[in-house]
Order: C-alpha cells, then structure tokens, then sequence
C-alpha cells in the first residue's frame, strides 16, 4: 500500500494563502490606553489653553514665506529676518516687486538663504499666476508652491485656515518616537499615526502643543522630566522622574522670543 504524498510546506502555504496575495500589517496599537491619550492632551490642555505657532506673520502669504524660510532654521532667527521683510513685502505682488536680489539681503541671516530666496520669489510668482494672489487652502494645491512641502502645507492649513492637521517637525517626530505615542521612521508614518491616536476633540491644538512640550520640555539632549505635566503618564525608556510637575497654566507665549 502505497503511503500519502507529504505536501511541501510551500504547498500548504499556497493553499491557505492562495494567489500569494501580501498579508495586511498588522494595525497599530499605541504604547497609550484611549484614557491615558485623553488624559496627556487634557493636561497640555490646562497647561497651554490657546497654543501658538512662534513664527510671526500679518496674513496667510507671510506665515508660507516664514514656514518656508524655517527649514533647518530656529523661529527666532527668522523670525529676526523676516520682520523688517515682512514690513515691505506682506503680499506676493510685493515681494515679486522687491526681487530676488533684494529678498537675499533680507534674509541672508538664514541658512541656504540663496536658495530660499529663490523660493520664495517663485512661489510668489505661482500665486499670482495661478491663484490670483491669494494662498490656496488645500494641501494639494499648497504643495505645488516652490519651497513648500507636507510640513509647511500642514502649518498653513492649521494656523491660517483653522483646519486641523498634524505638521511633524523635528519635535514631534523626536518625542513621538521617545515617548512611544506614535513610533515611525519617517515624518509620514508619524503623521499617520498621530492622527490615530489623538483624541479628536484635542486634534486642533496638538500639533502646537506636541512642539511646544518637545521644544521647551521633553528637549533633545535631555528631556526636563522634572517639569513635565505627563511624567507619571509617560512610557519612555528615558523617563528619569515619575511625579508629574503642578498642573497650572504657564505664562503667556512670547511671540518672537529668543529660543
């Protein structure tokens, strides 16, 4: 009596796998309960009731140009260069007539100035071209701009239009991954995943509170434990203090102050 043919493991796997279609990734899951989110963004809540970004601007065009001119800069440093920019040229119309040349002097202070000059007087030239001076609303149309990527497309929807979105700088993607809220590798994915796991009603002011905890707070060379409002709360393997600081509304933001 002949004995039944074993089927190769390939074989098995192709049975329960027909086609060799690619299995879905696993969905993600937050280091974070869903009462735990709630509690970290009602904390920054209490503690920054009304978060601002600390790039000064007049109106919709100048936030671009500042969120632009921000790569690989510090808000104050551009801030230093664009006021006295801004106060001639607040629409693209006038920066357009003030030149390329001109704009270099102006912010020759900021790194890749030349560059960023250039940028600046093309995305200028595109909206009058094609939107008739007036900065577009929508991210599809923003990233067309020269100069403009998700980053800055994502600043100007929420701090010009009010729409809530998530602008993953060098903060957030820094304490995302440190404190386990929303892990990735590239601004993309941690975008991705912040949008998960932040509780909707909190969605409009994380962005600014995300940056501002990692810039004043939760900071690159050593994250200040001792005054963080979520130390208790935090999952980070780098957490060197497990009493939450006094939960009390911090002064006024300083807009334009040097970091």
């Amino acid at each position: 009596m002949t004995s039944p043919i074993k089927k190769s493991s390939t074989q098995t796997l192709k049975k329960s796998n027909p086609g060799g279609a690619k299995r879905k990734a696993p969905a993600f899951r937050s280091a974070y309960s869903r009462a735990e989110l709630e509690e970290i963004f009602r904390r920054f809540s209490i503690q920054r009731p009304e978060p601002k970004g600390e790039l000064e601007h007049v109106n919709p065009f100048t936030l671009v140009v500042a969120v632009a001119l921000s790569a690989q800069a510090t808000d104050a440093g551009v801030n230093k260069a664009t006021r006295a920019l801004f106060k001639v040229a607040d629409t693209p119309q006038k920066m357009l007539d003030l030149g390329e040349e001109k704009v270099r002097d102006y912010i020759k202070t900021i790194g890749l100035y030349r560059n960023k000059a250039k940028n600046v007087i093309a995305l200028s030239q595109r909206l009058v071209d094609v939107y008739g001076g007036e900065v577009p609303k929508t991210r599809e149309e923003l990233v067309t701009l020269p100069g403009v990527g998700r980053k800055t497309a994502n600043v100007v929807m929420s701090m010009a239009f009010g729409i809530p979105t998530i602008a993953v700088d060098t903060h957030i993607l820094r304490i995302a991954n440190r404190i386990r809220l929303a892990p990735g590798k590239t601004p993309d994915e941690v975008e991705d995943k912040l949008l998960k796991v932040i509780p909707e009603h909190y969605l409009y002011h994380a962005h600014h509170w995300l940056i501002l905890h990692g810039r004043y707070c939760c900071k690159a060379r050593r994250p200040e434990c001792e005054r963080c409002v979520i130390a208790d709360i935090c999952k980070s393997a780098e957490k060197t203090c497990d009493v939450p600081a006094p939960l009390v509304e911090l002064p006024p933001q300083m807009i334009g102050a040097v970091e």
